[in-house]
């Protein structure tokens, strides 16, 4: 059921959602600054905007093919560059300009919020607050930057619910989606209501696929937002990062070294095994999402490959047929073979 509201604005809700998704949104929510009622002040945006009185959270669709080059171990580009970077950092912020000017033209002041950190008082991985990085400016506010959780944005909003993984859900994605937001002084006159449907069926898949180990089977956490108690499976952080790199033994990494990083989120090689792809596959089996394909993206037989990083490197008999007299070591450094090389091989 819709939240009415006394209308303010000249600007609707649904002209803003009209707007989001023609320029490149796939889900809108809008809420009230006031479901942030009791956020810890250095994850409070009403210190960043306080004269806020909306908050407008996009969701953008990770394209289901960009898992597929990680899913057959053969390209790893496509997910951190496009699937992860190029949203946060790229579409997403292009969506926001445009809605910025939108409001800014009927005269409202709005501060966008690209999916990015950087000098967060509190670090986005741990949760722990970084002694030493910033002062206070003025005795009372939280000390910069504020740190803002999209997930908890996109859950204020009424866009889904957290997985036992801690991903965010959507109705019509799942968990292939990434957020960005912008809080205004328009105030509007329908806001979302929180989401009551259910999702996630605790399949645990997410625990059970995980590389890093990073998933509690048992053990949850439990918050109230918006007057609403969330749980969510207890989480490792750093083994979550050790996970996205490939696990302990980087045995979902086919890469001896780092991954090249593209908008510095080369690192995701994993392709979220079992946060993002093994609840995925489970919900579309399930028939759990509205946005439905008409393929299956995991083949019957279909087993996870894995690397054995302990054994020595070896080039195999084809590849060393193939390129003979045009191989490079990873450094760029070239052996050559002048005799066989031949510029129609390029």
């Amino acid at each position: 059921m819709l939240v009415m509201t006394e209308k303010v604005s000249d600007v609707t809700s649904a002209e803003i959602k009209e707007l989001a998704k023609r320029v490149g949104a796939d889900c809108v929510g809008i809420a009230p600054m006031s479901r942030w009622e009791g956020a810890p002040k250095q994850n409070d945006p009403r210190y960043i905007f306080p004269g806020a009185k909306s908050m407008v959270v996009l969701g953008f669709r990770i394209p289901r093919g960009l898992l597929r080059g990680i899913e057959e171990g053969t390209r790893f580009i496509d997910y951190p560059g496009m699937g992860y970077a190029s949203i946060n950092q790229v579409h997403g912020p292009m969506v926001l300009w445009k809605l910025n000017a939108y409001l800014e033209e009927h005269g409202y002041e709005a501060f966008p919020l690209q999916n990015a950190n950087g000098g967060d008082a509190v670090n986005p991985v741990t949760g722990k607050f970084r002694a030493g990085l910033s002062r206070h400016v003025a005795e009372g506010r939280p000390l910069p930057d504020v740190l803002v959780h999209f997930r908890v944005a996109a859950y204020l909003a009424g866009l889904g619910e957290f997985g036992w993984s801690k991903m965010f859900l959507t109705p019509e994605f799942g968990p292939r989606v990434r957020f960005a937001m912008l809080f205004t002084d328009a105030e509007f006159d329908v806001y979302d209501p929180i989401y009551e449907g259910h999702i996630c069926d605790r399949c645990k898949l997410c625990v059970r696929n995980c590389a890093g180990h990073a998933i509690s089977m048992n053990e949850s956490v439990k918050v109230t937002l918006a007057g609403h108690e969330v749980e969510w499976g207890k989480l490792d952080e750093l083994a979550c990062e050790e996970g996205i790199h490939g696990g302990a033994g980087r045995e979902l990494s086919p890469f001896d070294g780092e991954y090249p990083r593209q908008y510095g989120y080369g690192r995701a090689v994993e392709g979220g095994c079992g946060c993002i792809r093994a609840c995925m596959v489970h919900l579309e089996q399930r028939n759990k999402l509205t946005k439905t394909f008409r393929n299956p993206f995991r083949k019957p037989g279909w087993k996870q490959w894995t690397v054995d990083h302990a054994k020595p490197y070896e080039i195999p008999p084809e590849i060393a047929e193939e390129y003979i007299g045009r191989m490079e070591d990873k450094e760029g450094r070239v052996e050559t073979d002048e005799e066989a090389f031949s510029p129609l091989n390029d």
